[in-house]
């Protein structure tokens, strides 16, 4: 197996060969695992998650690692950055369920006198985007809600709506600018309306 370059393993593991599983590992476990800690803050246990959950991810998908896309190693980091931020996610949202009720998040939010100028303007804020969203197309907002909001690449959107990677890019493209073009005249509108 040591001969056998990264594409000749990842071709072995998708027919469930385990050799070719373990050489990865082998290979790339110290790798994975000091991005992971990074990513994880130095916390060894969810490190320890992360480097499971990128060697699991490797044996049980179908999402294979495409050579012309880039190096091996940068694929498997990308997956490793991936699982990281959902795992850190998961763990926050728990921690933040765990913390605190529904209620006493609303009463501490309450209680916030400071920066009342800033929170007016924030709220404000996220009500145009929250607008100009709905003027973009359904496919347009998934696109957004998944790159920007679930971390997501533009490689792994494109295999999930199995649509080219060009059209992917070109849809955000579209998409970016219509949110441009709509906060610009939101905002030029407040300012006129302003003086």
């Amino acid at each position: 197996m040591k001969s056998k370059t990264d594409e000749e393993l990842v071709a072995l593991i998708l027919q469930n060969h385990r050799p070719a599983l373990e050489e990865l590992y082998d290979r790339y476990v110290k790798l994975v695992y000091s991005f992971s800690l990074k990513m994880a803050k130095g916390d060894s246990e969810k490190t320890k998650e992360i480097v499971q959950q990128v060697f699991l991810r490797l044996w049980t998908t179908k999402q294979t690692y495409n050579p012309s896309q880039g190096k091996f190693v940068n694929w498997l980091l990308t997956i490793t950055r991936n699982i990281a931020i959902d795992i850190i996610r998961k763990e926050q949202k728990e921690h933040v369920n765990i913390q605190l009720d529904p209620q006493e998040w609303h009463q501490m939010q309450d209680q916030k006198t400071e920066g009342v100028p800033e929170q007016v303007s924030n709220n404000l804020l996220k009500q145009q985007i929250r607008e100009a969203k709905q003027n973009l197309s359904e496919s347009q907002q998934r696109l957004i809600h998944l790159l920007y909001w679930e971390g997501y690449t533009l490689s792994e959107i494109a295999e999930m709506e199995r649509t080219p990677l060009g059209t992917i890019k070109n849809r955000l493209h579209q998409s970016l600018k219509k949110l441009r073009n709509y906060m610009s005249e939101e905002l030029g509108g407040v300012v006129r309306h302003g003086k």
